[in-house]
């Protein structure tokens, strides 16, 4: 998911930006509670990505407090809920008390089963395939010039998750700004208007029902879909 629209939530109640951030971390935990009741494995999150950088120093500095904030009150919720907590992203740019705090709330949920959620913080796509391809050369550099997707994906920021069967982006907004390139080659992707701060339950279920309708070829036709279901239920 990314979630936009915090800003302009706000500005529509003539409320600074910073109220709009703040309304949004509810919104995570209701959608994590949603997502525990669906049953959902993975929920992954684009809460900062690289090119955020760029925005009000003020305003970057009040979304690395609320980080600092939320993980240290949301943590130990997540690990009573059996939540695994995993932040993906370049974190050299943060404080070191940030750092430590990241590290410490992924070992506290370490070995949690029930869901994984993925917080992609100061994470850009492009900077994850770079990254990727570095690593894998340096402990493989007899690979340069002849590997191939599987060498590479085992580097990846999310090596540890199934490709993302579902998309979504609140806020209007009609692109994928640079999260996940590789991972959403094959996922459905789902655009609504609504801003992140009001993403219900209601909007959610939107979202997955929208999914349940369509039919995923990977680019198989329509027919080998349906001789593939005939096969499963004759078993």
């Amino acid at each position: 998911m990314i979630m936009d629209g915090n800003g302009r939530w706000a500005k529509k109640r003539f409320m600074p930006r910073i109220m709009g951030h703040k309304r949004g971390v509810e919104t995570v935990r209701d959608v994590v509670r949603q997502c525990i009741d669906l049953g959902v494995e993975y929920l992954t999150l684009f809460a900062f990505s690289s090119e955020n950088w760029r925005r009000p120093p003020d305003e970057v500095k009040f979304l690395m407090g609320l980080f600092m904030e939320a993980l240290g009150r949301e943590a130990k919720k997540l690990h009573d809920n059996q939540v695994r907590l995993v932040i993906i992203g370049d974190r050299s740019r943060f404080d070191p008390a940030l750092i430590e705090a990241i590290a410490e709330a992924e070992q506290l949920t370490r070995n949690n089963m029930r869901l994984t959620l993925t917080i992609a913080a100061n994470y850009g796509g492009r900077w994850d395939i770079t990254q990727a391809i570095h690593r894998m050369l340096r402990d493989y550099p007899e690979l340069s010039g002849s590997f191939g997707e599987a060498d590479m994906a085992p580097y990846l920021a999310m090596h540890y998750a199934p490709e993302p069967d579902l998309f979504i982006r609140t806020g209007g907004e009609q692109r994928i700004s640079n999260f996940l390139l590789w991972q959403l080659a094959y996922t459905e992707l789902y655009f609504t208007d609504t801003l992140w701060p009001d993403f219900d339950r209601a909007e959610f279920e939107r979202a997955i029902n929208s999914y349940h309708h369509r039919e995923r070829r990977f680019g198989r036709t329509s027919e080998q879909i349906d001789e593939q279901h005939c096969e499963k239920q004759d078993e």
